[in-house]
């Protein structure tokens, strides 16, 4: 997981910094996201989806990537159940955590994937902000009593 990130972190960096067809340097956003799937066992491969946010100048019209692995996605609207950590951005504790609330209040979510969000830069190595998401499924459930 930590080779797949780090790969894709350099690959999505380059091309905001000029390997895209204008060479274009594109002011870097926050959150970076990170989508991975959810049950996996200890030998199942897993697929990691990093996505950089575009500011609002290049989302009508984003520059092509020279790098054909990195792809221009639109991501939909949608309702997340959220959960707040700080350390670093990879932590299954709070995506666990997170399940555990929602499963014990009845939430309906997508449970086959979840995202890894993360608000400060990579070189930040104290006060972390982060947050895991699932997707809600039809309307959300939001007693007082989640965590």
């Amino acid at each position: 997981m930590e080779m797949a990130t780090y790969t894709a972190f350099k690959r999505l960096f380059k091309y905001i910094t000029g390997a895209n067809e204008n060479g274009a340097n594109i002011e870097i956003t926050s959150p970076v996201i990170i989508k991975s799937k959810t049950n996996k066992g200890w030998f199942d491969s897993c697929t990691y989806t990093m996505s950089f946010l575009l500011p609002s100048e290049h989302q009508l019209n984003p520059p092509r990537p020279s790098d054909i692995q990195v792809s221009i996605t639109e991501m939909p609207g949608m309702n997340v159940y959220v959960k707040s950590y700080g350390g670093w951005m990879m932590s299954y504790r709070a995506r666990d955590k997170l399940m555990d609330s929602l499963e014990s209040v009845g939430a309906m979510y997508k449970k086959d994937f979840s995202y890894a969000v993360g608000y400060g830069s990579p070189m930040k190595m104290f006060n972390r902000h982060n947050e895991v998401w699932f997707v809600a499924e039809g309307t959300p459930v939001c007693p007082a009593t989640a965590a």
